[in-house]
């Protein structure tokens, strides 16, 4: 009865149009209050979620990626993307997934990447003949790139729970991040010449190499938290400060799209989304502690195990659970409850940590494209002003273009192994 009032009162919250993090704490309090156990495990257990050195990279990289964006970034990697791909048969769609490739190396989230990209690129995409669906579409799916290549928000989250090293974690989603990009630029590519969607004209190497110039401040802010991340000379919440102060002198200076005076506003909008993630990590952390006292956990991990114990099975057990829990749950609560117990399962059949994290986080973020708690289906959706159903029904090809890649990455252990064995010894 007990664990129906907690579920119940979560999926009824969600229903409701209640923010994940919410009803998160609001099922724990029915369950604490039908239980009656002391609600002072409410604040020990949010501050224990919420007490990690590692965390402190959230706000770093959140404020980063305003900054750069503040600061005009958006506009020079369009521009890059255009110059570079915008010849060919559905340039616009291509530059629209190159543009987000080189913003995930800034923002680290998805929900930033499709709002960013998306309002510049949607409307162009809009008035040069694309349909409407169809450039939501691009937008929303390409921003999943986001939080694979690193930095990565979803998976400084995982270092957190695991204490796998954050480090290895953006090495190893390096080149899923990129088969994700080509895959969906390819699938852009055949849609274009079916539908025959618009090209543009050749730039020329001149306004291609001006516009490479501008968007290389984004390219070497990616160079330097990850060579200064595995060069051993700043932890990954180091980094995410380095990359704060280089996005404030960049975004000042280099591409003056703010001023000083605009600099408590971004701060204030950076502080008020970090604030939301880490207030979701404390709530769903309790949340957890509920599931685990109930012995949640480890009846998922007994169920699949008794079902098989091939590693491969279980890679596809595990890939069908977070596909199907990534279609109402949020990334980030999804891996707080569920990572820890599925990390066991995997490790009992020796599937290695680093490379389940990086298929785990990967299957979560496909779930941001999917109805009914797609979120950056509602962002892509709500900036091209047409419906949820109008969107869904364009986001397929790339879902399923998406789900290839998935399952590359879940069995071939070398795509994200490779680089964290060779850079990491």
């Amino acid at each position: 009865m007990l664990m129906g009032a907690l579920f119940g009162s979560f999926a009824i919250a969600l229903m409701m149009g209640v923010p994940v993090g919410i009803a998160l704490g609001l099922s724990s309090a029915v369950y604490l209050f039908m239980s009656d156990i002391d609600l002072t495990v409410v604040p020990q257990f949010m501050y224990a979620g919420m007490d990690s050195f590692v965390l402190l990279c959230i706000p770093g990289f959140v404020l980063a990626g305003n900054l750069m964006n503040g600061g005009g970034i958006t506009d020079q990697i369009v521009r890059f993307g255009n110059g570079l791909v915008g010849h060919v048969r559905g340039g616009l769609g291509l530059a629209n997934v190159t543009g987000s490739m080189i913003f995930a190396g800034i923002s680290g989230t998805a929900v930033a990447e499709t709002a960013s990209i998306g309002s510049v690129m949607i409307p162009a995409m809009s008035k040069s003949g694309y349909d409407k669906p169809f450039a939501a579409a691009v937008t929303a799916a390409a921003s999943t790139v986001g939080p694979i290549i690193p930095p990565s928000v979803p998976m400084i989250i995982v270092g957190t729970l695991t204490g796998l090293s954050v480090g290895k974690m953006f090495m190893a989603g390096a080149i899923p991040g990129l088969m994700l990009g080509l895959g969906m630029m390819i699938t852009v590519y055949i849609l274009a010449r079916r539908r025959n969607y618009p090209k543009g004209t050749w730039v020329g190497f001149r306004e291609l190499l001006r516009s490479s110039r501008a968007a290389c401040w984004a390219l070497l802010m990616t160079a330097i938290i990850l060579f200064g991340i595995v060069g051993g000379f700043f932890t990954p919440t180091e980094a995410s400060v380095v990359a704060a102060l280089y996005a404030f002198v960049i975004g000042l200076f280099v591409y003056k799209g703010f001023r000083l005076r605009d600099v408590p506003g971004i701060m204030l909008e950076s502080a008020i989304g970090s604030g939301g993630l880490i207030l979701l990590v404390g709530l769903a952390n309790v949340f957890g502690w509920i599931l685990t006292s109930e012995q949640i956990p480890q009846a998922i991990a007994e169920a699949m195990l008794s079902v098989t114990s091939n590693k491969y099975i279980i890679i596809f057990l595990i890939n069908i659970l977070l596909l199907i829990v990534g279609t109402f749950m949020e990334t980030i609560a999804a891996l707080i409850i569920l990572f820890p117990p599925l990390l066991a399962v995997a490790t009992q059949v020796g599937i290695d940590p680093i490379h389940f994290a990086t298929f785990a986080v990967l299957n979560l973020m496909i779930g941001l494209t999917t109805p009914p708690v797609g979120v950056c289906l509602f962002v892509a959706a709500n900036i091209a002003k047409i419906s949820l159903s109008e969107i869904t029904r364009a986001i397929w090809p790339f879902l399923l273009c998406n789900l290839i890649v998935l399952l590359l990455v879940s069995y071939i252990p070398a795509l994200s192994l490779w680089l964290p064995n060779l850079l990491f010894r």
